[in-house]
């Protein structure tokens, strides 16, 4: 038997937006709400219980947010259906890759943060990956993360023996990649080929047990290698 779609929320105030993504997302995603603001945000949250909620960083307040500076964006709209529906996941797709934006609505509970760049596959990748209980970064972002909150205390860099599983030129592409590198810039600052470059990270992602360069992004952030 399949297995059952991810259910998704998608609130953004740009109805082409919306209706772009909805289209954008693979099959095994199912769009049950859309919302152009906090308030209705936050009513249709209540009302579907989705798992996963797609939200723009920055949002008009909408009808009943209240006012000031907490009112509106994508953290309002955390705080006021999370508690109320604590088995929903938000994950921040938005056009600013801006620190303080990253850092706010990670604050109010959001368990991923991806630009709007991101390709429809992308984005599809990141909503089953927080559904799974995962959290997801664009690669450039997971930096701000890491310096906002610090690592956990106790924290150590990653043990020799799985650094050794990667030769040198492979963790020279791990940490590029990493930090959000494209291949041909990894290319260009490696002094190396893009064949090549494709050819470490498959290597690099096989030894290292993992499936994308999102997992790659987190697994690295975690053990202070950026």
């Amino acid at each position: 038997m399949a297995d059952a779609p991810v259910r998704v929320v998608i609130v953004d105030d740009h109805s082409i937006f919306r209706s772009g993504l909805r289209t954008d997302l693979d099959a095994s995603i199912d769009v049950v709400g859309e919302a152009a603001d906090a308030a209705s945000a936050v009513e249709v949250i209540e009302a579907t219980r989705p798992d996963v909620v797609l939200l723009d960083v920055h949002l008009p307040s909408g009808r009943g947010a209240g006012s000031g500076p907490d009112a509106a964006g994508g953290e309002a709209v955390i705080r006021g259906a999370g508690a109320a529906v604590p088995t929903t996941r938000f994950l921040a797709l938005s056009v600013s890759d801006a620190a303080e934006d990253v850092v706010r609505v990670i604050r109010a509970g959001a368990r991923g943060y991806i630009t709007k760049g991101s390709s429809g596959a992308e984005v599809s990748r990141a909503v089953h990956a927080v559904a799974e209980g995962d959290a997801v970064f664009s690669p450039r972002l997971a930096g701000f993360v890491l310096d906002a909150f610090g690592a956990a205390v106790g924290e150590t860099a990653a043990t020799s023996d799985e650094l050794d599983r990667l030769s040198a030129r492979e963790q020279e592409v791990m940490r590029l990649i990493a930090r959000g590198y494209a291949y041909k810039e990894v290319a260009a600052e490696l002094f190396i080929s893009m064949k090549t470059v494709e050819s470490h990270v498959s290597a690099v992602l096989r030894k290292l047990q993992l499936s994308s360069r999102y997992e790659l992004t987190a697994w690295a952030s975690e053990r202070r290698l950026l």
